[in-house]
């Protein structure tokens, strides 16, 4: 018994109060709402933190890090928290109203995908667009972002496991992946021409500045909101209205319902909403930080 008592006991103290001050922070930081139930789950991703930086307790690592003694450590923590769950054509039926909407469009279109993860989505949407204009050059731009540096930098290689296309038909996987050879055997490849397609930057939601310009006739927001409460998703979608053409397109999570939280959208299909034209845009816009 005493054994299995010590198998329990964990590296690090981790007490109620040093995981609310985690919510807080990562509230302020990021504006994600963690559950009273992660506190399993935090103490686990931030254990890793700890180790890294060699420090001993969840106290000194926190007052460090709000004391900015740790240098990019901040970085660190918010990816560590970050949940970075995706596959490539997730909620597939968004796809083929994108095709209609950018064949509808014409081109040149331009697109942001505001929660990149490692990649998947953004690829999606690369790969719907080249099949709606029959060509791996398409007229479209697409801007892909992501608070999480490390999931970044994995999309922007567009390397990936065999077994992450299984659902992918083998048409669709033979036009838009090359199959890694020798040392690479089980791995593939965004084939240049989407990698191209697509730039890839670090952007914070809750962030003061976003660093866009123009305004985007689609963005995906998908499986984002459902970690921010209500008044950060109505700044959030504020600040998305002045960046949508008239005729845009906001695609949202399966889970996420945007009519509650802003009086500007309306919905044009499962979980894709547009711009409502009674004229509340200015309202929302106003609260722009």
């Amino acid at each position: 018994m005493p054994h299995n008592k010590s198998d329990t006991v964990k590296e690090f103290d981790f007490t109620a109060k040093d995981f609310e001050r985690v919510r807080t922070m990562i509230y302020k930081r990021a504006g994600i709402a963690l559950a009273e139930s992660k506190q399993e789950m935090v103490y686990s991703r931030l254990a890793r933190r700890l180790r890294a930086t060699g420090i001993a307790s969840f106290v000194k690592y926190l007052d460090d890090l709000e004391a900015g003694r740790l240098g990019d450590e901040w970085e660190a923590f918010t990816n560590a928290l970050t949940t970075n769950l995706t596959s490539f054509f997730r909620e597939s039926h968004h796809f083929p109203l994108l095709a209609e909407h950018a064949k509808k469009i014409g081109g040149p279109l331009t697109i942001w995908c505001s929660a990149s993860s490692t990649g998947e989505e953004p690829y999606s949407i690369a790969m719907t667009v080249c099949e709606a204009f029959n060509t791996l050059t398409p007229p479209v731009t697409i801007i892909a972002t992501d608070i999480d540096t490390n999931v970044l930098n994995t999309a922007a290689n567009g390397v990936y496991t065999l077994d992450r296309l299984d659902k992918m038909s083998p048409e669709r996987a033979k036009r838009f992946f090359q199959r890694g050879k020798g040392e690479r055997e089980g791995m593939v490849r965004v084939r240049q021409e989407l990698r191209q397609m697509i730039t890839f930057k670090q952007l914070n939601l809750l962030a003061d500045g976003w660093p866009l310009t123009g305004q985007f006739d689609v963005i995906f927001c998908r499986n984002v909101m459902i970690y921010f409460d209500k008044p950060t998703q109505r700044k959030i979608l504020s600040r998305f209205v002045p960046l949508m053409k008239p005729d845009a397109l906001l695609f949202a999570g399966h889970s996420e319902n945007f009519l509650y939280v802003s009086e500007s959208l309306k919905l044009r299909g499962k979980t894709v909403y547009e711009l409502d034209d009674r004229g509340a845009a200015p309202k929302l816009s106003a609260h722009r930080s």
